[in-house]
C-alpha cells in the first residue's frame, strides 16, 4: 500500500479508500474539534440490526485524529497510540461523531469523542492519545 497524500492536507480525508468504503463524511475539522457523519445501511450493520461496533470505533478514532491534526492546522498527521471506548447502546440511523483535543504538546494529542444517533442519544464515547507524525509526501503518478 502507498500512503495517502494530497497537495492540500485538508482534503486527504476524502481520499482515504477506507473512508470512501464506509461512506464516512467529515463535516468539519478546525481548531481542535471535528465532526464526522455516517448513514445507516445494510453493508455496515450487525446481527441485531444496528451499525457494527467496529464502524462506531472507527468513527471515534478518526474524529479524534481529525481534531488532533486540526489543532496544528493540518501541518502534520496523527496516528493512534491508545483508544479506550465505552458502548452505551446500539447505534441506528445517521450517526454523528464529535471529537475534541483536551491537551497536546509537540508530539502527542489527548482527545475525547462521542457518537450520537439521530435522536441525539450518546451511543458510545472514547478517549485516546495520538502521536503526531510528518505528513506523507505526495507521490507523482506515471
Amino acid at each position: 500500500m502507498k500512503p495517502v497524500a494530497a497537495a492540500d492536507p485538508r482534503t486527504v480525508f476524502g481520499q482515504v479508500p477506507f473512508m470512501q468504503l464506509l461512506d464516512m463524511r467529515r463535516e468539519f475539522s478546525e481548531g481542535g474539534r471535528a465532526r464526522l457523519v455516517i448513514d445507516e445501511r445494510a453493508e455496515i450493520g450487525n446481527v441485531i440490526g444496528a451499525i457494527h461496533g467496529g464502524v462506531v470505533i472507527t468513527m471515534l478514532d478518526v474524529v479524534m485524529a481529525s481534531a488532533a491534526v486540526s489543532k496544528l492546522e493540518f501541518t502534520r498527521t496523527a496516528v493512534t497510540l491508545n483508544l479506550n471506548t465505552s458502548f452505551i447502546e446500539p447505534g441506528r440511523g445517521r450517526l454523528t461523531a464529535d471529537g475534541e483535543v483536551l491537551s497536546h504538546d509537540d508530539s502527542v494529542a489527548w482527545c475525547r469523542a462521542a457518537v450520537t444517533d439521530g435522536r441525539g442519544h450518546v451511543i458510545a464515547q472514547a478517549q485516546g492519545s495520538f502521536r503526531y507524525l510528518p505528513l506523507p509526501i505526495p507521490q507523482e503518478t506515471t
